[in-house]
């Protein structure tokens, strides 16, 4: 790196800087992957506007909740949003053992990544994970997951 970054010179450097302050960020490579909707546990909605949010998981992250155990690995969480009674985009976070150590210190939410999919379950690049990953991190004391307290109070049928 350190060769490159000499042989491009100071002015090109600074144009090369401000060139990418201009940049939109745009999803990131993670280790997360869209799951088979039809097999997790849908245990909430939540209706922002005009958009419905039905979050999902599985039997075993929400057992692990309510024993007040973690949610073990290979758990994925999946925010389906639907817009106009359709799905619009999907939000998945996943965990997996060691994966925080993928991130420094300071951006880690234990062992969750997260990513965002396009209805036809292809990553959706558009999409800033990172700003997900921030904003998620408020949540340390519930697990990084927003819907924390509605996993606990989920009745099964």
């Amino acid at each position: 790196m350190r060769k490159i970054i000499g042989s491009i010179g100071g002015a090109a450097l600074a144009g090369l800087t401000v060139l990418m302050v201009g940049m939109q960020v745009h999803a990131e490579p993670t280790r997360a992957t869209m799951p088979d909707i039809a097999k997790l546990v849908h245990y909430t909605t939540v209706t922002r506007g005009e958009v419905t949010e039905h979050i999902m998981t599985t039997r075993e992250a929400i057992e692990a909740v309510k024993r007040g155990d973690p949610i073990p690995n290979g758990t994925h969480v999946a925010l389906v949003d639907y817009r106009d009674g359709e799905v619009f985009r999907y939000f998945i976070m996943e965990k997996g053992e060691n994966w925080g150590q993928d991130y420094d210190e300071n951006r880690r939410t234990a062992d969750w990544q997260f990513q965002w999919f396009k209805p036809d379950g292809t990553i959706n690049e558009a999409e800033n994970t990172a700003r997900c990953q921030s904003c998620h991190m408020s949540r340390a004391d519930r697990d990084f997951l927003y819907t924390f307290n509605d996993m606990r109070r989920f009745e099964f049928e």
